[in-house]
C-alpha cells in the first residue's frame, strides 16, 4: 500500500512540473509578436535598449569546484591564499591571489587565467588552462620570454595540510591518553571511543587477514592512509572546501607510495611466479609472463584510479543536479520553481551516498594494498606460522 501511494505521489508530482512547464511554454508561443516586432526587439538589445541574461556553464562551474585554484569560496566569499613566484628574470614574487582582481587585473608582473581572458588574449586553450599564472607584458600580452615557477599555495595544497594536521593532533591527543593508562586500565573516553572501534577494525579485518604474521610491521602505514584519505574525503564534502582526493596527482602519489612499499615487501618467492610460474607450460609462459609483469603496475594504477574516479564523479553528480535548476530556470520560470524540489531531494540523496563512499572508498585504497602486500609476501606466511607454532 505504502509502495502503491508513493508511486502515486511520484507520477503527480511530475505531471504538475511538466504541466505547468508546458502550459507556460505554450503560452508564451501563442502570446508570441510577429517576427517583424522581434527582429526589432532584437535590435534594440542588441544597441543596448535590452540585457540577455547570460547563459549557465555548467561545464565551468563544474571545472571550477573539481579543479585546483588559489582561492577558497564560502557562500560568495572569496578567501585569498598566497601565491609565490620564481622567474630566472624577474625574481621571486610573493603577494596573495586577491591581486588578481578574479583574472580582471595584472599584478607585479603576472596575470591568472580565466576562461574568458584565455580567449580574450588568443591563448592555446591545450597549453593553457584555467588558473594558471603567466608572466606577462606592459601591455597585458603573455610575455613568452619570461620564465615563472609556481610554487603557490592552492587550496588542495592548503586543505590537505589542515587535514595532515587534524590528523596528528587527533592522534597524539590520543596516543596519550593510552600512555597514561586511560583506555587500558580503564574504559577509552572521548576520541579514543570514537577511534579504537575503527582501528580495531582496520586491525583485524584488513590487516591480519592478509598479511598474516607481519601484520604489525605494515598496520602503522595502513592506518595512516585510511584516516588520511578518510579526513580528507570528508573534508571535501564541504560546500566551497577543495576536493583533494579527486586530484590525479594526490591519489597518484599515494599509489606510488604504496607501489614502493609492495615492491620492497616482495620476496624472491613472489619474483619467481612472476617471471617463472611454477607447472606452467613454456608455451603459455610466454603469454603469462607479461602480464604478470605489467600487473606489477597496473595494480597500483587501480588504486589510483579508482579513488580519484569515485570522488571526483560523485562531486560531479551533485552539481550537476543543483545546475538543472538554474538550466529549467533559464528556459521558464515556472519550470526553474517546479525541478527546485526533485533537484534538492536528489542533491540530499546523493549526498548522503557521498559520506558512505567517502568511508568506502578509503577501506577500498587500504584494503587492496593490504592484499597486494600480502601477495608480495607469498611464501612467508607459512614460514611464518610455523615459527609461531
Amino acid at each position: 500500500m505504502r509502495i502503491h501511494h508513493f508511486k502515486s505521489f511520484t507520477v503527480a508530482v511530475f505531471s504538475v512540473f511538466f504541466t505547468l512547464f508546458a502550459g507556460s511554454a505554450l503560452a508564451q508561443e501563442q502570446e508570441g509578436q510577429p517576427a517583424a516586432e522581434q527582429a526589432e526587439q532584437a535590435e534594440h538589445k542588441e544597441a543596448g535598449h535590452g540585457e540577455e541574461k547570460e547563459k549557465l556553464n555548467v561545464g565551468e562551474v563544474i571545472f571550477e569546484h573539481v579543479l585546483d585554484g588559489h582561492s577558497f569560496h564560502f557562500f560568495g566569499v572569496s578567501i585569498p591564499l598566497p601565491v609565490l613566484l620564481y622567474s630566472p628574470e624577474r625574481g621571486v614574487s610573493f603577494f596573495m591571489s586577491s591581486g588578481f582582481h578574479h583574472g580582471e587585473e595584472a599584478h607585479e608582473g603576472y596575470k591568472i587565467l580565466t576562461p574568458e581572458n584565455i580567449k580574450e588574449m588568443g591563448l592555446d586553450p591545450n597549453q593553457f588552462k584555467n588558473e594558471d599564472i603567466i608572466p606577462v607584458n606592459a601591455e597585458g600580452k603573455f610575455d613568452p620570454a619570461v620564465k615563472v615557477y609556481d610554487f603557490s599555495l592552492t587550496r588542495n595544497v592548503v586543505q590537505m595540510f589542515l587535514s595532515l594536521a587534524i590528523f596528528v593532533i587527533i592522534m597524539l591527543r590520543i596516543a596519550k591518553r593510552y600512555k597514561s593508562g586511560v583506555g587500558v586500565q580503564s574504559a577509552p573516553r572521548g576520541s579514543q571511543s570514537l577511534m579504537e572501534p575503527v582501528i580495531t577494525f582496520v586491525r583485524d579485518e584488513v590487516a591480519k587477514p592478509n598479511l598474516g604474521y607481519k601484520y604489525e610491521k605494515y598496520l602503522p602505514y595502513l592506518l595512516t592512509v585510511f584516516f588520511f584519505i578518510l579526513i580528507n574525503n570528508i573534508f571535501g564534502m564541504i560546500p566551497g572546501s577543495a576536493n583533494v582526493t579527486g586530484n590525479i596527482a594526490f591519489t597518484g602519489v599515494l599509489g606510488v607510495i604504496s607501489f614502493v612499499v609492495i615492491v620492497f615487501s616482495s620476496n624472491s618467492h613472489y619474483w619467481q611466479h612472476i617471471f617463472n610460474p611454477p607447472g606452467v607450460p613454456f608455451g603459455v609462459k610466454l603469454i603469462l609472463v607479461p602480464v604478470e609483469f605489467l600487473s606489477l603496475f597496473i595494480k597500483p594504477f587501480a588504486l589510483i584510479i579508482r579513488l580519484f574516479a569515485n570522488m571526483v564523479a560523485g562531486h560531479i553528480i551533485i552539481i550537476c543536479l543543483i545546475s538543472l535548476i538554474f538550466i529549467f530556470g533559464q528556459l521558464n520560470p515556472v519550470a526553474g520553481w517546479g525541478a527546485s524540489p526533485l533537484s534538492i531531494g536528489f542533491t540530499v540523496f546523493i549526498y548522503l551516498i557521498e559520506v558512505l563512499v567517502a568511508f568506502l572508498q578509503a577501506f577500498i585504497f587500504t584494503m587492496l594494498t593490504a592484499v597486494f602486500i600480502g601477495q608480495a609476501l607469498e611464501g612467508d606466511h607459512q614460514e611464518g606460522a610455523h615459527a609461531a607454532h
